[in-house]
């Protein structure tokens, strides 16, 4: 879709269901309705990596995180997977937050990914929610002054064996802690254009790998996501025997996730990464939430209450008529006669007659 010079345009699109060869393997969907409950607290932690050059030069820091949370009454994992760091000097980031339910199914995704270039800035958010049998998902793409808003639509049953950004943190965190790749794992995914195609998982070979002044023996998971355009993404992942993220590389890519210390001492080498709530998610999700809950409500409030507009309209003509020096005397003054008498104010005033 064409964006627009200054403007804003919004396609909404109802997709079609996927063809045979981007549906999910059966040993997929086996995968996803296998996943046991006593699973999911094995996967409740916090992975945080540096992003290094080929040279070794820090680059960047990638965070991601799982709780148990819950989201439309229902229980569900949170994941928060935050990266951010330059390429090129320029500063980018990627932040994705979801609520999935214990087979994956993913109930809300925000994803932002941002590059601030000279002049400009590259800016992609795009949300999934799932609503009675649909999943909708808004794209807005800005780059400068051009915003492209696209919409599209998709009957829930149509994504059966779909992995997300989000999702597939907790798929690879179950994997890796199951130290075994079914054969044939394919699932579907969206691709840049938000077309279903095909991901699949292979197991690579164990190896050992230095971390610190250790050397750890690594289970790897290979994800290739396939395209229309036959421009296949590679991803490997590299994973301690208790799950946590070692490594994360794209293939082809000069640059890499790596993990410094192990787990129990990471705490004394990363702090917390700096709070910028605009570009957190779920934070901006929330703010937002809140900003128009707090209008409905307000709006409702005057609506009940029409006196309130017509007080303050006599109140204003009132002083732009005075115009006192003592605005806060004058509007005492003014309100005074509406304030409710207690006993003593009555009193008083008996007593000054």
């Amino acid at each position: 879709m064409e964006a627009l010079q200054g403007d804003e345009r919004r396609e909404e699109t109802d997709t079609d269901k996927p063809g045979p060869e981007t549906r999910a393997s059966d040993e997929a969907i086996a995968f996803m309705s296998g996943i046991e409950p006593a699973e999911l607290p094995k996967c409740v932690f916090t992975d945080s990596l540096v992003t290094v050059s080929e040279g070794g030069r820090e680059l960047g820091r990638f965070r991601v995180s799982m709780e148990f949370a819950r989201r439309a009454r229902r229980p569900c994992m949170l994941l928060h997977a935050q990266s951010e760091g330059a390429v090129d000097d320029s500063p980018c980031g990627t932040t994705v937050t979801a609520y999935l339910t214990a087979d994956l199914e993913v109930l809300e995704e925000d994803y932002h990914e941002y590059v601030k270039l000279e002049g400009h800035v590259v800016d992609k958010r795009c949300r999934m929610v799932q609503r009675g049998g649909k999943t909708k998902i808004d794209k807005v793409t800005t780059v400068g002054t051009e915003v492209t808003k696209e919409s599209f639509s998709f009957s829930t049953s149509a994504l059966r064996g779909l992995v997300t950004e989000g999702s597939n943190f907790l798929l690879m965190r179950l994997i890796a802690l199951r130290r075994k790749v079914p054969e044939h794992l394919a699932f579907i995914c969206f691709d840049q254009k938000l077309r279903i195609v095909r991901t699949t998982f292979r197991e690579l070979e164990e190896k050992q790998m230095q971390i610190g002044e250790e050397t750890v023996e690594i289970f790897g998971v290979e994800r290739v996501i396939h395209s229309v355009d036959d421009t296949a993404v590679t991803w490997q992942c590299c994973f301690l025997p208790d799950g946590h993220l070692a490594s994360r590389v794209q293939v082809g890519c000069p640059v890499m996730m790596k993990l410094l210390q192990l787990p129990s001492q990471t705490e004394e080498v990363f702090g917390k990464m700096p709070l910028v709530w605009e570009e957190d998610i779920q934070m901006r999700s929330k703010f937002l939430d809140r900003k128009e809950e707090l209008k409905a409500d307000h709006a409702s409030y005057l609506t009940e209450h029409p006196e309130i507009r017509a007080l303050i309209s006599d109140f204003l003509q009132f002083l732009l008529l005075n115009k006192p020096d003592d605005v806060f005397q004058f509007a005492r003054e003014y309100f005074l006669p509406f304030a409710p008498h207690s006993p003593a104010d009555t009193n008083l005033d008996d007593s000054s007659q």
